[in-house]
């Protein structure tokens, strides 16, 4: 089992967004952070099988590491 980067964004209307670093094309989108990384699991699965369908290269997984810096 492959585990891919997701970057999830709080947007102006004070919702979420996600996207996939490695997996271009692949978003999701929630009222919540929960809702957005749930949603976000169910659109990698259905992203990977549609390459996977369409007998395209499925990308392994370039992060090894997320880390959140704080900034003065």
């Amino acid at each position: 089992m492959s585990r891919y980067a997701v970057v999830v964004e709080r947007a102006e209307d004070g919702g979420y967004g996600a996207y996939a670093p490695d997996l271009p094309g692949c978003v999701a989108v929630g009222e919540t952070e929960e809702e957005t990384l749930s949603l976000m699991r169910e659109a990698i699965e259905f992203h990977l099988a549609g390459l996977r369908e369409a007998g395209e290269l499925v990308p392994d997984p370039s992060t090894v590491r997320v880390a959140l810096i704080e900034a003065a």
